[in-house]
């Protein structure tokens, strides 16, 4: 049986004195037995370290301490028991004091490589145990890091179910509103539809009713116009043959003096008449005017009647917010066209350079909203209130962007 054999047989032994429950002292003791009388091996702690796998580097030269001591008790006692003669005993104490001495020297070398092996491997412990506490440190430190930062993504990964759990709770309950409002929108349109075709009934008679009035309006003026005319004709045909007779009176002045008073009261009754003629003409001119002025009023009337169309203020001013806020699509201001174009207010100033005034036009029934200053514009609309809302909703995106 090799060297390796013998080893791996003691380590068997060791390992079943080890299942009985032996104690470190037991195993090294006995590693150290078969390393010296079995193996020829002086005990050394490395190759007792390695048989027994246990005990540390101060524990284990104890444990081969004692086996040594163990030795020279028995040596000891062999010795001094048997009955030999006292100078063989004496040559026998030499001889073994001799042994003794030589086996102390080699011991006290055997120490001392031990020791520098030990203090190597010691250093290399410590070396190693200081660069372990340093990684075990630089490990802790990494984990602690690790684990902060573990709890913060845990911490944030809950923050985030939470927003996520309240932006979909505040989502279904904006769908829900969104849902609410525009039925209640469609409902609200769907009146306002049926209210427009009411309206739009009741300007169709309100059309023929101003058509009327308007034609009546227009017959009076024409009447009245004539009788002005009639009258200031009149007035001109009675006022010259006065004016000729005076003029002959007063030619026949000169030379008539008894006629003088005559003359005068009938330059008198002339006058007065004149004055009457006048004043006739003056009240026909002032009946003329507010007969005109009344006409005017009716002819605006009529403009902004015909502009409004009949929709009641309320239901345009409705419309006119609804689009100024962006809540009707083009199809929807399409259909409306120029009905609430009488109620639609131009704005003061430009949203977008707050500074110039804008300015609309109307070419072949298409409607262009324009600022002088910065050339914004809405672009062609068919009716003014897609010009307006066109105008603001683009200067609004312009300035968000």
């Amino acid at each position: 049986m090799n060297l390796d054999d013998e080893r791996q047989a003691i380590r068997k032994e060791l390992d079943t004195m080890r299942a009985k429950g032996a104690r470190r002292q037991e195993l090294s003791l006995h590693a150290c037995k078969r390393l010296f009388f079995d193996l020829g091996i002086r005990p050394s702690m490395a190759a007792v370290r390695d048989l027994t796998q246990t005990g540390s580097a101060s524990d284990i030269p104890k444990d081969i301490d004692s086996f040594w001591e163990r030795i020279r008790s028995a040596s000891r006692v062999r010795v001094g028991a048997g009955a030999i003669p006292k100078a063989l005993e004496e040559r026998a104490g030499e001889l073994l004091g001799a042994l003794f001495e030589d086996a102390l020297a080699q011991a006290r070398a055997s120490l001392y490589e031990e020791r520098q092996e030990i203090q190597a491997l010691r250093a290399a412990v410590e070396r190693n145990s200081q660069e372990g506490q340093i990684r075990k440190e630089i490990s802790e430190e990494a984990i602690q890091r690790s684990e902060a930062r573990a709890d913060a993504a845990w911490e944030r990964v809950r923050v985030l179910e939470t927003q996520l759990a309240s932006v979909s709770t505040s989502e279904s309950v904006n769908q829900e509103g969104l849902k609410a409002t525009v039925r209640r929108l469609e409902a609200d349109n769907e009146s306002l539809r049926e209210r427009l075709h009411a309206e739009q009934s009741t300007n169709a008679g309100l059309r023929d009713r101003l058509d009327a009035l308007h034609s009546e309006m227009r017959q009076n003026a024409e009447h009245y116009a004539q009788q002005i005319k009639d009258a200031v004709a009149e007035a001109e045909r009675r006022v010259k043959p006065m004016l000729v007779e005076l003029d002959s009176l007063r030619a026949m002045a000169a030379t008539y003096q008894a006629g003088v008073r005559d003359a005068s009261r009938k330059e008198f009754d002339f006058i007065q008449q004149l004055a009457a003629a006048k004043a006739r003409g003056d009240r026909l001119e002032g009946q003329l005017r507010e007969q005109s002025d009344e006409l005017d009023l009716l002819t605006r009337q009529m403009t902004a009647l015909r502009a409004q169309q009949g929709i009641d203020p309320a239901v345009a001013q409705l419309i006119c917010q609804l689009a100024g806020a962006g809540r009707l699509s083009p199809e929807e201001l399409a259909s409306i066209g120029t009905a609430v174009d009488g109620h639609v207010s131009l704005p003061a100033q430009c949203p977008k350079c707050a500074e110039g005034e804008p300015e609309l036009s109307q070419v072949d029934h298409h409607y262009e909203l324009l600022c002088p200053e910065c050339e914004h514009t809405s672009g062609t609309g068919d009716s003014r209130l897609e010009a307006v809302t066109r105008f603001m909703s683009t200067a609004q995106t312009s300035t968000l962007s």
